[in-house]
């Protein structure tokens, strides 16, 4: 398995976290700082790859449990890197001898988490090295029982010299860190939480109209999945068709019906929640109001994606190229369900500073 597949998989991984994280990260990072910055989802973004890049690289590729060769004994000699770089250098060469790439390549690959520290948490070069330890630890031991036991034995050897190495590159990674501008890394609140309703923008509900498209997207795989393992494995059917059209429809109604009564009963879609958003009308409360919320948002794409034949291959695109256009020539951004409900797009919080009689 070259380098390069590792590191087009390792940014595959990465995405697909992203996009698993994507509505509680929305939700936290719109509470603790009122807003979704472009500084901070790049961060969110680089940490989420970063760890799933560092996983890749030391896990892949899994040997074949028939094909594994153990590794019975630890190297635990603190300083046997010393022999290595020796050897290194005597050979005329050094820059381009395996040992020195490894000790090379063990302290850059924990750069990044030095930075990262930095930046996101805010700490310094103690931290750094702690987490730089502490993650290195926790590679070592994965590698030396087999990944915890999904294996008979180790198949890596447990060297402790990747652990002064990786720690190094951490604490290296923190200094350099300091390169960057200091706008970038000064904390951006040090307050809980925003309580203060903030501006809804054009962007905010169009993350949100996103946020949205990944839970339907996330429930949809869950609903499929479930309906096969309880087809498979709990009716005991093993010749079904997975894409029959009653699976489709059974998945499809599973998902409408969980996204259908959190808007309904709240008034709010996930994503509008996540990004404190709620459209407000003269007859906020009703269920009539919410229906047409629902229907002219998430819930009409749902409901088009089960167009039969080449329908929804048109549809489905219309709608959506439709709705982001609405986004953008509405007042506030507020959109088709806006429109079709005459409500105006709101912070949430709005509602809740606002006094009752």
């Amino acid at each position: 398995m070259s380098q390069v597949f590792l590191g087009v998989l390792a940014v595959a991984f990465g995405l697909l976290a992203c996009a698993l994280l994507f509505v509680p990260f929305l939700a936290i990072t719109q509470r603790r700082e009122g807003r979704l910055t472009l500084r901070t989802t790049v961060l969110g973004i680089a940490t989420v790859v970063y760890f799933m890049a560092l996983w890749v690289y030391t896990l892949l590729p899994l040997p074949e449990p028939e094909q594994i060769t153990c590794v019975a004994e630890p190297q635990l000699d603190v300083w046997a890197f010393t022999d290595d770089l020796r050897d290194a250098a005597a050979s005329g060469s050094a820059l381009t001898h395996p040992a020195f790439l490894q000790l090379a390549l063990n302290v850059l690959l924990f750069v990044p988490l030095g930075v990262l520290v930095r930046l996101v948490l805010h700490r310094g070069v103690v931290v750094a090295g702690l987490a730089g330890l502490a993650l290195s630890l926790t590679v070592e031991f994965t590698q030396f029982t087999g990944v915890w036991g999904l294996y008979p034995c180790g198949y890596r050897l447990f060297d402790v010299d990747d652990l002064l190495t990786n720690t190094a590159g951490a604490v290296l990674g923190s200094a350099l860190a300091f390169a960057v501008p200091a706008r970038l890394r000064v904390p951006p609140s040090r307050v809980a939480f925003v309580s203060a309703p903030t501006p809804v923008t054009r962007a905010r509900r169009l993350v949100s109209m996103l946020a949205d498209f990944l839970v339907v997207t996330f429930l949809t795989f869950v609903a499929f999945t479930a309906v096969l393992v309880i087809v498979e494995y709990i009716v005991g059917i093993d010749d079904f068709d997975p894409d029959a059209s009653w699976v489709t429809g059974v998945v499809s109604a599973t998902t409408l019906i969980v996204t259908g009564t959190v808007t309904l009963s709240t008034g709010a879609t996930v994503g509008q929640h996540a990004a404190q958003l709620r459209y407000r009308a003269s007859r906020d409360g009703s269920l009539a109001h919410r229906v047409v919320i629902f229907a002219c948002g998430i819930g009409g794409y749902q409901v088009l994606t089960l167009l039969p034949g080449p329908w929804a291959g048109v549809v489905v695109p219309a709608f959506v190229i439709a709705s982001v256009i609405a986004v953008f020539f509405t007042r506030e951004g507020r959109g088709l369900p806006g429109l079709a409900a005459q409500a105006d797009l709101i912070d949430s919080r709005t509602l809740e500073r606002t006094p009752t009689s």
